[in-house]
């Protein structure tokens, strides 16, 4: 006697296309493409993520460059300074205190001389 796998194949293709749902044509209800679909899309997802990363990274940095340019100074001396003086500051924290309260971040700035 075979084994049919009716029920583990409907359900294995109803997940695949409760995930598709939204996309455009053929790829929410065909499970052919939407399969594919589905994987292509979750490599953009994770691919995102780490470009998501790359993105804040860079706007910090730029953050940071900009409240240093009334002190007459670069990001780079700058960060060299905090290493120096081991100051653990990450960037994120440095941008946020550089928009949110200058006058903490010039008092950061002082205290590295």
């Amino acid at each position: 006697m075979r084994v049919k796998t009716g029920v583990v194949r409907r359900r294995a293709h109803k997940k695949v296309l409760v995930q598709a749902k939204g996309f455009w044509m053929e790829r929410n209800r065909r499970y052919k493409v939407a399969h594919e679909a589905v994987l292509h899309a979750g490599q953009y997802a994770f691919n995102g993520r780490r470009i998501r990363r790359r993105d804040f990274r860079k706007l910090w940095i730029i953050r940071i460059n900009a409240a240093l340019r009334p002190f007459a100074t670069s990001y780079s001396v700058f960060i060299k300074k905090l290493k120096d003086n081991k100051v653990e500051l990450n960037r994120k924290m440095l941008s946020e205190i550089a928009i949110s309260d200058p006058a903490t971040f010039k008092s950061i700035f002082t205290s590295l001389k």
